[in-house]
């Protein structure tokens, strides 16, 4: 696992670092990431050359996530999994996922502020937790070769310093509301990923540890009956494009499982529907391609067809703000969006709603997140909200037009799959709100 004391360290870049150096060497790499997350993922699938799958202990529960390691484990000569926030922050943590199949910790600590202190804050996180134990430690943004010698020599024996890397502002990814800009926004991705890699190697090289070596970690096998194929021969229409990006894979692997066939499409190349027996709109940036979307007349004459012939929709996030009269960018400016949705939404530069949600339909709880940057303006009434299982203040409504279902929250589909295919079924006659 790569860990970190807090956000912005650099552990996505090291893990990209790690992982594209690896894959440059011959062997078969995979990255996780912990917890939900869209984003990154797409970097480090990049630097991988493999799909990135989530590892959350909410979401997906501890046999859904071992059982992806596992089956990672058959494929990959090195697995990495990238951690979120701080190493012990939130519940379920890094942390927790660590002990729980006990992986080694390789801690990003950003130094450039520091000199011995350093050597304080990595002890620290590895002394904190017994049942969780770091390998060593990674001293991002260093200034100069003194520099990385200072911070390294105050580290107790048993925690070596793996690598020190220097500050390198050109190499740093661009970012924007929701994180760091999509992978396929980055025309010169690949270029950057072979220059990290580059400089891992180089601090391999020639750091105080030129020998570290990767540990070996045993995972169990798990058998997990696959899922009753309640969506067999059922054809699912999937937007898929830079405005509709946020899937997770393990949604897709689900969806297959429960027998249905995905078609996808980009609304933002004008592409037709595909003929099909419901529709998914997931998250992303609509609000950014707004424009574009509101002049699509003809997906949006397609998609009221759609509705209107009561075959399923599911709308989340960025798909529900796709979906309503309006929408308000952060300019200010009112595109005219699908209106299959009554409501408005605006855009604003700080964060509206943020964490993990769980809620309850007919067919059983799905759990999933959300973080999102508008807020909402509808009519209607809530069928159903989310609740946050660490007792935080987002409950995002559920709401239900028909055979159409729009949220912020993101599904976990694996977390409940009969509850998913009843999304892409059938209408359903309500939801309760999931209590904790």
């Amino acid at each position: 696992m790569i860990s970190a004391p807090a956000s912005g360290q650099g552990k996505t870049s090291i893990t990209a670092a790690i992982a594209r150096w690896h894959a440059r060497q011959g062997q078969r790499v995979r990255v996780f990431k912990t917890g939900p997350d869209f984003i990154d993922p797409m970097i480090l699938a990049r630097a991988s050359g493999q799909a990135v799958y989530q590892l959350d202990l909410f979401m997906g529960g501890l046999e859904h996530c071992r059982r992806l390691l596992h089956q990672a484990s058959l494929e990959a000569d090195l697995i990495l999994v990238e951690g979120v926030m701080g190493l012990f922050d939130g519940v379920p943590s890094s942390a927790d996922l660590a002990a729980a199949f006990g992986l080694p910790v390789l801690t990003v600590i950003d130094a450039s502020a520091m000199a011995q202190t350093f050597a304080a804050l990595a002890t620290g996180l590895a002394r904190f937790r017994p049942d969780v134990r770091v390998c060593g430690v990674v001293a991002n943004r260093v200034g100069s070769d003194g520099h990385a010698r200072m911070v390294g020599e105050a580290l107790p024996a048993d925690l070596p310093l793996v690598a020190a890397l220097k500050r390198q502002p050109e190499l740093s990814l661009p970012e924007r509301h929701l994180g760091l800009v999509q992978a396929m926004e980055l025309p010169g991705l690949d270029a950057q990923l072979d220059a990290w890699a580059d400089i891992w190697g180089q601090a391999l090289s020639t750091g105080a540890n030129p020998g570290f070596e990767f540990e070996t970690v045993a995972l169990q096998a798990v058998d997990m009956p696959p899922p009753k194929p309640l969506l067999q021969g059922r054809r699912i229409a999937i937007a898929q494009d830079a405005a509709f990006s946020f899937i997770y894979p393990a949604n897709l692997d689900c969806l297959r499982a429960l027998g249905a066939e995905l078609l996808f499409f980009s609304p933002l190349a004008g592409e037709a529907l595909p003929d099909c027996d419901a529709v998914w709109l997931p998250g992303g940036y609509p609000e950014l391609h707004a424009a574009t979307l509101a002049a699509n007349d003809g997906l949006k004459a397609a998609l009221r067809t759609h509705h209107s012939q009561g075959r399923p929709l599911l709308a989340e996030c960025g798909g529900l703000l796709s979906l309503l009269d309006g929408l308000q960018d952060v300019q200010g400016r009112r595109h005219a969006m699908w209106a299959l949705l009554p409501g408005e939404a605006q855009m604003q530069k700080r964060v509206a709603a943020l964490g993990l949600q769980a809620v309850s339909y007919p067919d059983g709880e799905l759990r999933g997140h959300s973080f999102h940057y508008s807020t909402l303006q509808t009519p209607l009434a809530p069928i159903a909200r989310g609740s946050n299982p660490n007792g935080g203040s987002t409950q995002e409504a559920v709401y239900r037009v028909g055979s159409l279902t729009a949220s912020y929250i993101h599904h976990y589909f694996p977390s409940q799959p009969e509850a998913a295919a009843a999304l892409f079924s059938s209408p359903q006659s309500g939801a309760s709100t999931h209590g904790n």
